[in-house]
């Protein structure tokens, strides 16, 4: 069994979303002075790799609280989107999706997380492969950008309807890709901290079935 992270860690002032406050984290309590250690921490819930509740872009949606946890696990399918300003249906050819998927898009974006650009020219997902995804009835989608559309965000409500989950800002997918023999061959353990809220940070790990070149992998 081998075990790849595919999460940015959260450090202070990593880069937000426009218009989102930059994170903040605070050492209150150390082991010289207090006989422990603490920290606080001061963010938007949709800083980092972060998970999208229904809520987030529907009245009356559910919180990352009511979620079904059997969303959290599922078959991993990596599908390769590199050097495109549109992601569309095209990318599934010859990918056979099933129920409670959890699907990965590699856009090799990842590498551009802490350049500005990352939040300026990130590409989008077609309304044809959201509505794709939804038919195929998979459980999350999963992005090395921040997001799968631009306002009016119509692409987070066709998922979000469903609904399926979307993961933002992934990365470490290039290496997944390295270890496989194809799009499948993995499984996706995806666990948000459970706030009661539209969206929470979370944890995403890839854990290999049939990976190729076995060894686990920190970004």
């Amino acid at each position: 069994m081998t075990y790849l992270d595919l999460t940015h860690p959260v450090l202070a002032h990593m880069p937000a979303y426009p218009g989102d406050p930059l994170p903040e984290i605070r050492c209150i309590a150390e082991i010289e002075t207090d006989g422990f250690t603490d920290h606080q921490i001061t963010s938007g819930m949709h800083i980092g790799t972060h998970m999208d509740a229904p809520l987030h872009m529907l009245a009356g949606g559910a919180r990352v609280t009511e979620l079904e946890v059997a969303h959290f696990f599922g078959r991993g399918v990596l599908l390769t989107a590199k050097d495109r300003a549109l992601i569309d249906v095209d990318v599934l050819d010859g990918v056979q999706l099933q129920h409670g998927d959890i699907v990965l898009i590699n856009t090799g974006f990842h590498h551009q997380f802490w350049q500005p650009a990352y939040y300026a020219n990130y590409p989008e997902l077609s309304p044809a492969l959201a509505e794709a995804l939804v038919t195929a009835g998979v459980s999350m989608l999963g992005l090395d950008t921040p997001s799968p559309d631009r306002a009016p965000f119509a692409i987070h409500k066709i998922l979000l309807r469903k609904p399926v989950l979307i993961i933002e800002n992934l990365t470490n997918l290039d290496a997944l890709a390295a270890t496989l023999d194809g799009p499948t061959g993995f499984d996706i353990v995806a666990l948000p901290a459970k706030f009661h809220t539209d969206a929470a940070p979370i944890r995403v790990v890839a854990v290999g079935r049939a990976m190729s070149r076995g060894q686990s992998r920190e970004p």
